[in-house]
């Protein structure tokens, strides 16, 4: 089938396609206020009809929240699943947009013209860039690439709290070979990329308490144990000198990344200097062996994010407090088991404890991390299709946060995703003013079709 075609195609339809994202862009999909339900199931309406259109037989299935808008098109080739989310975040702070957020206008931006506006980048813009690769495709070729499946959730910027018992009650439904997710970005305006590591996440909130009340320091300074300094050099004890993290076991399943990708990644010349430099700070604070990249993308982390205990108000207070706590958060990637290293930590600091002091522990959640497997042909051949639309060549990344979808997907389904997406990293997402370059909505349309076209 011919490729060309289809890219002509998609150039010579780019008004249309911008004028039915504005249409889809002006619904307040809001799903985490109730007072937009009826906003979101409209959405959820508009694809239904949208997807109709190309062809695909779609259905809003309902959920105790927001509809799951699934979709089946093309009837030959490898099976893929597209994921997608049509939800959006509330606008508040209101004062802050140029404009109605839900009016969005094609406007001249510092790099070209961008569409703003909210959800353009997070996440409509990007779900239509793959709609549109497949009408521009249904158009040319009378049918759709591959088998397809198209998943779009109402509820990602509300938690998801419907995703897992939908995936789960609707294996056969959604059953694929490969997933495709579009909630990602570039690495910068110039190199696309295809994330394959995502961070998983560990909270525990730990609490030291010591003496039955608050004491006077004057009176009981010196005999009597003070949990904030126990807490102290708990906290102190996480990371050695050399930036590890000091938890028993922590790194016993961290697995390093290829060479091949090793060398994309020095490719890709990240600058640390101006990465922190841009936060006002100079040196990498992690471990001091590994890049800064490395450290964000594919290494584990232990960070503390609140600390709480006697008194810091206004003015003085000389007390010794009855009790102190933290929140710590820890990063994990690829086979790092969250249970496991709750148990280690817990453990450590219990192994801690001073006499009259107790330790308790409050979990904030546990989720591992995902890595996907690019010994699929599948991968290559996308970076390949995604290096011939762009100015530089595609790179596989990891990120630094979660995209539970992507994990939920492994685990229930049993497949891999490539997370594509085309955002910069001043799109602005979940803030006022948000918006998403023509450019990344022009070529991410192309890009999808070349990706098609390349592992279909």
């Amino acid at each position: 089938m011919s490729l060309d075609a289809v890219l002509s195609k998609l150039d010579a339809d780019l008004d249309q396609a911008v004028t039915r994202l504005q249409e889809f862009l002006r619904i307040p999909s809001i799903s985490t206020d109730p007072a937009y339900k009826s906003d979101v199931a409209d959405a959820a309406r508009w694809l239904v009809q949208d997807l109709s259109s190309i062809g695909v037989t779609a259905t809003a299935h309902q959920t105790p929240g927001h509809p799951m808008v699934v979709g089946h098109g093309g009837d030959s080739g490898r099976s893929l699943l597209f994921y997608g989310h049509y939800d959006v975040q509330p606008i508040d702070p209101l004062e802050l947009w140029d404009r109605d957020p839900f009016d969005p206008v094609v406007e001249d931006g510092p790099n070209g013209k961008v569409i703003r506006g909210r959800g353009t980048a997070d996440d409509k813009g990007q779900l239509m860039t793959f709609v549109e690769a497949c009408r521009a495709w249904k158009a040319v070729h009378g049918t759709l690439p591959a088998r397809q499946t198209f998943l779009f959730e109402g509820e990602e910027e509300s938690g998801s709290p419907s995703l897992v018992p939908f995936l789960e009650q609707n294996r056969d439904l959604l059953s694929a070979d490969l997933g495709l997710i579009c909630d990602t970005g570039l690495y910068d305006p110039q190199t696309p990329a295809i994330t394959t590591m995502l961070r998983g996440l560990l909270g525990e909130e730990v609490t030291i308490e010591g003496p039955s009340k608050d004491l006077h320091s004057g009176a009981f300074g010196g005999p009597a144990m003070n949990p904030i300094r126990v807490l102290a050099k708990v906290l102190a004890g996480l990371h050695d000198a050399q930036g590890r993290v000091t938890v028993p076991g922590f790194y016993d399943d961290v697995e390093e990344i290829s060479d091949e990708v090793a060398r994309q990644w020095d490719a890709l010349d990240f600058d640390a200097e101006s990465f922190l430099g841009a936060v006002g700070l100079s040196h990498p604070a992690g471990e001091a062996d590994r890049s800064a990249l490395q450290q964000i993308w594919a290494r584990p982390t232990c960070e503390v994010n609140g600390i709480k205990g006697g008194y810091a108000g206004a003015g003085f207070k000389t007390v010794l407090p009855s009790r102190a706590s933290a929140k710590i958060s820890f990063r994990l990637v690829a086979a790092q088991d969250p249970l496991k290293i709750r148990e280690a930590f817990r453990a450590m600091v219990r192994d801690a404890m001073p006499p009259d002091c107790t330790v308790s522990f409050h979990d904030h959640g546990a989720a591992p991390a995902s890595r996907m497997d690019i010994s699929d042909p599948a991968f290559e051949a996308a970076r390949q299709a995604l290096s011939a639309e762009w100015p530089k060549p595609a790179a596989y990344v990891g990120a630094g946060g979660s995209i539970p979808v992507a994990g939920h997907m492994q685990k229930i389904l049993g497949i891999d995703s490539m997370l594509i997406g085309f955002g910069r990293s001043d799109d602005q997402i979940h803030s006022p003013n948000e918006k998403y370059d023509m450019d990344s909505f022009h070529r991410g349309m192309r890009s999808w079709a070349r990706i098609l076209a390349a592992i279909a």
